[in-house]
């Protein structure tokens, strides 16, 4: 249980110490600086402390946001710090200097703050969150004691826990047609005792069902999978906002949130695909064209935002193209068409719903991959022409970033080391990749050509990280290996001409992919990259490209089938393994979450 020490005796009338409890704190009393040290030593280590003044007046909310939150080593609000075991050295540090420098009991009442102000003075200083219009102070007198009661009393925090709950930056369809209600579900789950990811693991289950039903090939099928589909985003808003609602984020919880959407989302790919094989039609080039294109979508997303956004100085962007955004923002209706024409998760899953409903899967996955590719070009286009007018020096940690996210393996990773390195890796990445894909697509099934073409990829691979990532265009060298992998497969199975081999190359792709995504989010949570033996193990893109390619190239059709299967799930079982060790171990050391507050996927 989490201890909140308070400085000095409450003053009549305080609810402090109730709102401490409700908390769920532990509320211990001190009667001066050197007696908080010693309350303090003797709190575990593997404990939360809170350092509070007994003056404190505020919201519940405002306590709960200052000495709850588990994403933060130290955090405070007026008249309140916390320490969770990562920060309670620096507590204890300066906590020490604040007793060897106090004279006894008095001004103890003040500690708080000044233990603030001493963090900050060692470059500890603990994150404040936004409070709004909630109250958190510590009154001087009893007037000023009377007027933050009475500014307590006139705003109702549990109305503003509920609407911070929502997601301050989110699209047109989630905002105005989901959330409005979705935030109450949230507060009736937290008020049940639910946590997020229980949430979470419904939403995924409530989309299995919809992939199944869509599976069936019956019009009931699809129009049950459809609302199924719907109800699941609306799970999938809920386990966010109970996150933010309730402050129960995780390490495990942020990765189930984000390995799920892509799980639930490709799921339901495939149950459209064996649907629509049911009423005759073949769509699994569709679906797994689909699937391509919407992870090549990701991946640009998440270069650009380690090269320019994570990985860059801090030098403001002062391009025109940056300044033309910020103008369209600035224009109300345009921040929502820009929000919409980028298809985010939730007009993407709406237009998919409604579609599966009322058409067949074909038109469903014509529509998808239109709306894709016409964001793709839009947002593309955008970050090509911010990177080409915005001067600015990309950091080490962008460059290992991006380096990490191209996944070569063994092969293209040798050859790295010998290449004479190029100016322009980008270029190299888009030779290779357009090579292999233009070769790919003219050569007939069973020509040799694609497995010689793979040959000078994995070698423009290996040029491609000679040196470092940091030119103006180099975070579009992942997007560009992924395109030319996932590409490469999809044709190949495509002009084998047998049946199940199209299925089979979507099982591959979606074993790979979970393991590009598992690499972003690890990145995204300071963790690094996989460990170097799993890259090596699976190949590294460009080896799983050289392979897929020889087997066209060695084998009948049939065979090709067996061996995409096989390969599918022996990536799958490796990646999967591998990573769920890895997250749940993370869990379980307690290491913080990092939950995506930005532009919706």
């Amino acid at each position: 249980m989490p201890t909140a020490i308070l400085t000095g005796q409450p003053v009549p009338g305080s609810s402090i110490e109730g709102d401490l409890r409700s908390l769920g704190f532990d509320v211990r009393v001190a009667s001066g600086a050197d007696d908080t040290a010693a309350l303090l030593a003797r709190v575990p280590a593997d404990e939360r402390v809170a350092v509070v003044d007994p003056r404190f007046v505020g919201h519940v909310h405002a306590l709960r946001l200052g000495l709850t939150d588990p994403r933060f080593p130290l955090a405070a609000v007026p008249g309140a710090v916390t320490a969770q075991p990562a920060g309670r050295p620096a507590l204890t540090r300066a906590l020490a200097r604040e007793s060897a420098g106090s004279t006894g009991p008095l001004a103890v009442d003040s500690l708080a703050d000044r233990l603030i102000t001493a963090l900050d003075a060692d470059g500890d200083g603990p994150h404040r969150p936004e409070l709004g219009s909630l109250v958190a102070t510590v009154p001087a007198d009893p007037q000023a004691r009377n007027e933050a009661r009475q500014a307590v009393g006139a705003v109702d925090d549990e109305a503003v826990r509920l609407k911070s709950a929502v997601k301050a930056r989110d699209g047109f369809f989630t905002t105005f047609f989901i959330s409005p209600y979705s935030r109450y579900i949230a507060r009736w789950c937290a008020r049940r005792g639910l946590t997020p990811n229980q949430v979470t693991t419904a939403s995924l289950l409530t989309a299995l069902i919809a992939a199944g039903c869509a599976a069936t090939g019956t019009r009931g099928g699809f129009v049950a999978a459809g609302v199924l589909l719907i109800v699941s985003f609306v799970l999938d808003c809920t386990d966010g906002q109970l996150a933010r609602y309730s402050l129960q984020y995780s390490t495990l919880g942020a990765w189930l949130d984000a390995t799920f959407d892509r799980a639930k989302e490709y799921a339901y790919y495939a149950g459209l695909a064996l649907g629509a094989a049911r009423g005759g039609d073949d769509v699994w080039a569709l679906a797994l064209g689909a699937m391509v294109l919407q992870t090549c979508r990701h991946v640009v997303d998440f270069s650009f935002n380690e090269a320019h956004v994570a990985g860059t100085d801090t030098t403001a962007n002062t391009s025109p193209t940056a300044a033309l955004s910020v103008k369209l923002d600035s224009v109300g209706w345009t921040v929502w068409v820009r929000r919409m024409i980028v298809l985010p998760i939730g007009e993407r899953w709406a237009m998919i719903a409604v579609l599966t409903a009322a058409t067949t899967p074909r038109i469903t996955f014509y529509a998808l991959l239109i709306g894709c590719a016409f964001a793709a070009t839009y947002t593309t286009a955008g970050r090509v022409l911010r990177s080409l007018t915005r001067r600015a020096e990309r950091t080490d940690r962008a460059a290992r970033a991006l380096a990490d996210l191209s996944d070569n393996g063994p092969l293209a990773e040798g050859l790295s080391k010998v290449a004479w390195p190029l100016r322009t890796p980008f270029a190299s990445a888009l030779t290779g990749a357009a090579a292999l894909a233009v070769t790919a697509g003219v050569a007939p099934y069973g020509s040799p050509l694609p497995a010689l073409v793979a040959v000078l990829y994995v070698c423009f691979s290996a040029l491609a990280l000679a040196r470092p990532l940091t030119g103006a265009l180099d975070w579009l060298v992942p997007p560009f290996f992924r395109a030319a992998e996932y590409g490469t497969v999809l044709i190949l199975a495509a002009k084998s001409g047998v049946n199940g081999a199209l299925p089979a190359a979507f099982g591959l792709v979606s074993a790979v992919a979970y393991h590009h995504y598992d690499t972003v989010y690890r990145i995204r949570g300071d963790a690094g990259a996989p460990p170097a033996w799993l890259v090596r193990a699976i190949g590294g893109q460009d080896g799983r490209t050289l392979l897929v390619t020889v087997l066209a190239a060695l084998l009948t059709g049939s065979q090709f089938t067996l061996a995409l299967t096989a390969l599918a799930v022996v990536v799958a079982l490796v990646v999967l393994v591998e990573s769920i060790r890895f997250w749940v171990a993370s869990h379980l050391r307690g290491a913080p979450a990092v939950h995506d507050e930005g532009e919706p996927a």
